[in-house]
């Protein structure tokens, strides 16, 4: 990715820093297509994409029958464009050994018996459609469907396994992969043929083809979820699958009666799991922001952003950090997962943070924290909020209004965190030569324009999807008077790249209805609802420390979407029942199932920041950890609180914000051993227990937590001479 640009004539554009943040990192088993194959699945995104912003818009379809297209659509184009293995390994074979010949041949035979058996399962379906609307015969044949399951699950189970057996993989789509396909359309098909009949009879007397395609149709969005997000998800839903099954054999609130696996396998495969509300925000929310997201990127939005935190905030100590911290901000508005805006910004502030003085494990921690906090950011805020929509009920405009303050409050504590860091070692700034001129980048401020009329256009009582629509369709038009304008290429561009991002979040999002339909299915939910009563009769800060760990527990690996809509399905109710706002408590499990990313030991946002860096990763995700715990306390806060969540009168509201923010820095002095100066262990003790005072809204914890500080700040005035600056406590 081209972080720097070519010296223009243009001594303003000289000055430019970021070019090219925008650009989705490839994964490491994401296909370069070429050719003819390139275009089919170009063709194909964009299709998916304008199929969406159509049926949102214009031309509604029961739902249903949208969200089986839109999965099986995104799985198909996620077989296409991801290999089952990482293209890194591949090397093409110039010639075959005798023992990698007989592979090849077997490999082939397998292949053979799997297309016959996919091939006859999907004419089955076709010709079913042929007797109803071709024929007019309403019921097919009983011998058309009576092997079609067994047919349609060796072929993709054959499909599944041979690249790992035979450790298939290419830069081009292979064979197995085209079955796989085949795979996803058998399936959708099937559930479109049968949909009247499965809304009435699945979960409840299923027919055994019912079985079979619910069986695979489960198996091929966990071996996708396993392409684009990694094993944690996929390990997590199968061990919530197996529990269905031995359920009568485990003690205490664990217990339930046990489910058939016909019964099983069809009730997931409706609007109780993977149908279910997950798929439903992927199917809407997502898509249709991520298209947003996909034209603000094709206009260069995401490089104005950075360019301007550099204008902004590059003068100060240790300027590139707070670049970081205020870039990734905007980022996270166009970006969905904590990851890819660490890889999005990371890669420019990362190497920039290294030259001022940052050690490389602190500057790419700073970047997955500030990353992280993208992801609570309004309007957009991942898909967190979205998901938060639809399970709670509550207004969307509501959500994203109550998300500021505790979202501000975060990027606060960052900054305090890089800024007392920069002190203490005595970073230099950057240069006035080095920096964008902040002049040039005020005359694009319109760039800004698609966000204000996303807001504008919610509080005006738009729903989010005209909103959106409205937001994506002026981004275009933004883009006629800016220096990237968006022609049919540009936009044609912009529809395949949606439906490429897209992909991730479609596998997860149907991937946490598979543990959502577990959960609500077995009853466990309930059952650990009635658990933290328990533990809040003993005490109710417990019962909140407890929520907070397996929130975070649940969500460690995983992407936020998935980890938030698991936590939603497990902690939230029980908090509720515990006497807690449906509001307070969804945002209190959405908090840590967002920081897992920052969580030893599976910090996917730190890990990707040790990778640009060179740092060890395990030390980068506790330095993360330690820069980023004012999000661990945060949630206390607003639920001690409610008025950071606008939750109260406004009197109250600026009480609790103004020593919400002194208690974040405080806490900020005491983990960095900087506050007026050096900072010994024992003002640092003190510091910390004035900022955990002012978790409370309380007046009289709010006064000692001042008052302690005010003693702090008094010791250090009398203190003898600090330690040379540079010097790390």
């Amino acid at each position: 990715m081209s972080t720097t640009a070519e010296s223009p004539a243009d001594p303003a554009q000289s000055r430019i820093i970021a070019q090219g943040v925008d650009e989705e990192a490839s994964a490491s088993n994401e296909r370069g297509l070429m050719g003819w194959q390139y275009h089919l699945v170009f063709v194909a995104c964009v299709v998916f994409t304008l199929f969406h912003l159509i049926v949102l818009n214009v031309a509604p379809l029961e739902t249903w029958a949208f969200r089986i297209i839109h999965v099986a659509f995104g799985l198909a184009i996620g077989y296409a464009i991801t290999s089952a293995l990482s293209l890194h390994l591949f090397q093409p074979l110039t010639t075959l050994t005798p023992s990698q010949y007989t592979s090849l041949v077997a490999e082939r035979v397998f292949l053979t018996v799997a297309t016959v058996a996919g091939f006859l399962a999907f004419s089955a379906v076709l010709y079913a459609f042929f007797l109803r609307y071709g024929l007019d015969v309403k019921n097919p044949p009983n011998w058309l469907f009576q092997y079609y399951g067994y047919l349609l699950v060796t072929s993709a189970l054959i499909a599944i396994v041979v690249p790992w057996v035979f450790r298939t993989r290419g830069h081009d789509i292979v064979w197995s992969d085209w079955l796989l396909i085949l795979a996803c359309m058998t399936v959708a098909l099937y559930l479109l043929f049968n949909l009247k009949a499965l809304q009435f009879r699945a979960g409840v007397m299923p027919t055994q083809a019912d079985f079979w395609t619910a069986l695979v149709g489960v198996l091929l969005i966990l071996e996708l979820t396993r392409r684009v997000a990694g094993l944690a998800l996929v390990i997590i839903s199968a061990i919530f699958i197996v529990y269905a099954f031995v359920g009568p054999y485990l003690p205490g609130f664990l217990y339930h009666s046990g489910y058939g696996m016909e019964r099983f396998f069809t009730y997931l495969y409706t609007d109780n799991g993977i149908l279910g509300a997950t798929t439903a925000v992927s199917s809407t929310y997502i898509v249709l922001f991520i298209a947003f997201a996909a034209f603000l990127q094709a206009s260069k939005v995401g490089d104005y952003f950075v360019n301007f935190a550099f204008a902004v905030a590059g003068k100060a100590q240790g300027g590139p950090a707070k670049v970081a911290v205020f870039a990734s901000g905007l980022m996270g508005m166009i970006n969905g997962t904590s990851a890819g805006n660490v890889v999005a910004t990371g890669s420019l502030t990362i190497p920039l943070m290294k030259r001022v003085g940052y050690r490389p494990q602190s500057a790419a921690a700073i970047e997955a924290a500030a990353s992280t906090g993208g992801q609570i950011m309004p309007p957009i805020m991942g898909a967190g909020a979205f998901i938060m929509a639809e399970v709670t009920g509550i207004p969307y405009t509501e959500l994203i209004v109550a998300a500021l303050i505790p979202a501000l409050l975060y990027f606060l504590s960052i900054y305090f965190m890089v800024d007392l860091e920069a002190r203490r070692s005595n970073m230099r700034p950057m240069s006035k030569d080095e920096l964008p001129i902040l002049a040039e980048l005020i005359k694009q401020v319109y760039l800004f324009i698609p966000i204000i009329i996303l807001i504008g256009a919610l509080f005006m009582g738009y729903s989010v999807i005209r909103a959106g629509t409205l937001a994506l369709a002026s981004a275009v038009v933004v883009s006629w008077i800016s220096p990237n304008k968006m022609g049919l290429r540009s936009m044609l561009g912009a529809l395949n790249s949606a439906a490429r991002m897209s992909i991730q979040l479609i596998a997860v999002c149907a991937c946490a209805g598979i543990i959502v339909g577990v959960i609500g299915l077995t009853g466990v939910g309930l059952r650990f609802s009635s658990m933290l009563l328990q533990v809040a009769a003993t005490s109710q800060l417990l019962a909140l420390i407890f929520a907070m760990g397996i929130s975070m527990l649940l969500g460690m690996g995983m992407p936020t979407t998935a980890a938030y809509a698991v936590a939603a399905a497990v902690v939230a109710p029980g908090l509720i029942q515990l006497g807690i706002s449906p509001l307070i408590a969804h945002f209190f499990v959405f908090y840590y199932a967002v920081i897992s990313a920052i969580t030893p030991p599976v910090a996917l946002a730190a890990y990707a920041g040790a990778a640009i860096a060179g740092s060890e990763p395990m030390r980068t995700s506790i330095t993360a950890f330690k820069l980023g715990i004012a999000a661990f306390i945060i949630p206390f806060m607003f639920f001690y609180s409610p008025g950071l969540l606008m939750e109260d009168t406004w009197i109250v509201v600026a009480r609790n914000v103004v020593t919400a923010v002194m208690g974040v820095f405080f806490l900020a002095a005491a983990v960095q051993g900087w506050f007026l100066g050096h900072a010994n262990t024992l003002l640092r003790l003190l510091l910390l227990v004035a900022a955990l005072c002012m978790i409370s809204g309380d007046w009289i914890t709010d006064v000692i937590g001042i008052v302690l500080a005010a003693i702090g700040w008094g010791l250090q005035r009398i203190a003898p001479k600090n330690p040379p600056a540079g010097q790390p406590s």
